[in-house]
């Protein structure tokens, strides 16, 4: 993979608010090491060669063992080709929506992160259709934005969804202050 300065400032945030292994029984997403879940990549074979791809103790399964043995070079190659270049990331022309909105996938999923840029879009006044999906619509709407004005839309929807999840789901309660402070870096 070439070298790419604006991925690798990117996935320098997201490391920054995921930090290393966690194992904390709340968490959904169970064993957690630099943001990557074991919730998530219990199952994946991106190269389809029928062999898990974070197995990598070699016992036929993806555990705890797994995630607490996942370097930072493994955490950025998956970073890469599963978010960064899978939802084109690298075609937002401005580096700190870029980096804000992978670190928003990373956390609360793309889908949602991206309805957020959406949202963040119509505040900013470029109606978008809100459907999750950056595609080609979206993505001219998020390069013809004024960065400035849209970036703190979009801390701003972003911290609205973490508060809506945290009060309406409240064993999540307890993540919200770290959400927002995510949420407006």
């Amino acid at each position: 993979m070439p070298d790419d300065p604006r991925f690798t400032a990117a996935l320098a945030l997201v490391l920054q608010h995921e930090g290393g292994f966690t194992n904390d029984p709340a968490d959904p997403g169970g064993a957690t090491q630099y943001g990557i879940s074991l919730r998530t990549v219990v199952k994946v074979d991106a190269d389809m060669n029928g062999l898990l791809d974070f197995d990598l103790d070699g016992d036929g399964d993806v555990d705890v063992d797994d995630i607490k043995a996942l370097t930072p070079e493994a955490a950025a190659a998956y970073y890469r080709h599963q978010w960064w270049d899978k939802f084109g990331y690298g075609q937002i022309k401005d580096d700190h929506i870029a980096a804000k909105v992978f670190d928003l996938a990373v956390n609360m999923g793309a889908k949602q992160a991206h309805i957020c840029l959406q949202r963040a879009l119509r505040a900013a006044w470029l109606p978008t259709l809100e459907d999750g999906v950056l595609g080609p619509n979206t993505m001219r709407s998020v390069n013809a934005a004024d960065p400035r004005s849209l970036l703190a839309a979009l801390k701003a929807e972003a911290a609205g969804f973490y508060r809506l999840l945290s009060a309406t789901k409240t064993f999540l309660a307890r993540y919200r202050e770290g959400w927002l402070t995510r949420a407006y870096s």
